[in-house]
């Protein structure tokens, strides 16, 4: 159960961070920017999401590796 929360909270927080990511290239499309500064920008966030993404993952397989140590300890 206590697992079933845990990549039910995963999922949250990985859908959380595409909308957020998907609102912010929205946005800079509709800014009135040029065409050059609007895909820095969007360069840069995508840049940034994918450390972020990277980040999150690397976390979750270390957690992931600890819950699985634990039970072979059990």
């Amino acid at each position: 159960m206590a697992d079933e929360r845990a990549n039910g909270a995963g999922g949250v927080l990985v859908a959380f961070t595409l909308g957020a990511l998907v609102g912010a290239v929205v946005a800079l499309l509709f800014a009135p920017a040029k065409g050059e500064e609007t895909r820095e920008a969007i360069g840069e966030k995508a840049r940034e999401g994918a450390q972020r993404t990277r980040e999150f993952l690397k976390h979750q397989r270390e957690t992931m590796a600890s819950a699985v140590e634990r039970g072979r300890e059990a």
